[in-house]
């Protein structure tokens, strides 16, 4: 496949996708898809009040759509492994786990587990989940993993010595190091479920492109009047930045596949696969942060 049309994929009814994030911008607009789709969607939020107002906004689109809300704070380890006890107390099976959930640029702080607020939120909260869910992922055939990264993975490095921008905080390149992190995690599940010998659940990986949606809160009001006379100029919708998450998570796709936007820069357009920087594939970075990732989750993956 060389395109991506939804209203092209065949019926998910009977699969169950958990997708984090879901009540606003791109999360929403992937838990919609999935729900025309007629997938059990689990609407996994940290504002259940927005996430109510999701689920109304789903089900005028689609009246019939199977929704449920969840609570979970991927800034909160605790909260995390709370979600997933309580999602394995109801489902026994796991279709898609849709990583998108994430915060852009705020001001510097700290999570009372101690991790940057990007890192935590971004990365650290989903390879938790990803791990308390990895045993109904894998037991559910043609499961999926979706992780989501951006454009900025490319300035983005992995700096084991400052992971939490204790000593230096700068919110833009916490931001690249997380979704660097994100798209290197990716890339890492996926030679890990090969290396086990798994081939029936695989990770991909997608970015949105220059999406409008409510990411940009924390960027000053100055810079974002500007960007609003341009914005038709450099992004497009959230509605098309989800569909490079909806290829990955329900398209024709192998492991290890990372989708985005085909324009210019990858920045708008049509969705499509796309590649990344070399340091994104570096394997000795990428076995590092997985080692280190386990060590501050408290988590040992089972493959």
């Amino acid at each position: 496949m060389t395109t991506f049309d939804l209203d092209k994929i065949p019926s998910q009814k009977g699969r169950i996708a958990i997708v984090t994030g879901a009540n606003i911008g791109l999360g929403f607009e992937t838990a919609l898809g999935l729900a025309k789709k007629e997938m059990t969607v689990v609407l996994a939020c940290r504002n259940i009040e927005k996430a109510k107002l999701a689920k109304q906004d789903i089900l005028k689109e689609v009246p019939n759509a199977d929704l449920e809300i969840m609570q979970i704070d991927l800034s909160k380890l605790d909260a995390v492994r709370a979600f997933a006890k309580t999602y394995l107390e109801k489902y026994q099976t796991l279709d898609l786990l849709i990583n998108n959930a994430g915060v852009m640029v705020p001001p510097f702080s700290l999570t009372k587990d101690g991790f940057e607020l990007q890192m935590a939120a971004n990365y650290f909260g989903h390879f938790l989940l990803t791990g308390l869910l990895l045993k109904t992922i894998l037991a559910t055939p043609n499961s999926r993993i979706v992780s989501l990264s951006s454009m900025a993975h490319r300035s983005g490095k992995i700096n084991f010595d400052d992971l939490q921008s204790r000593q230096k905080y700068s919110a833009i390149q916490a931001y690249s190091q997380s979704k660097l992190a994100c798209l290197m995690y990716g890339y890492e599940l996926q030679r890990r479920l090969e290396v086990a010998g798994h081939t029936t659940t695989i990770s991909t990986i997608a970015h949105p492109g220059a999406s409008h949606t409510n990411l940009g809160q924390h960027i000053p009001k100055w810079a974002m009047t500007l960007f609003s006379v341009f914005m038709p100029l450099f992004s497009h919708s959230a509605k098309a930045g989800a569909q490079p998450t909806l290829w990955a998570a329900i398209g024709v796709a192998e492991g290890g596949d990372y989708f985005g936007p085909t324009g210019f820069r990858e920045i708008k357009g049509k969705p499509g696969k796309v590649d990344s920087t070399p340091l994104s594939k570096d394997k000795d970075i990428a076995k590092k942060l997985w080692e280190v990732s386990e060590q501050l989750t408290d988590i040992s993956y089972s493959f």
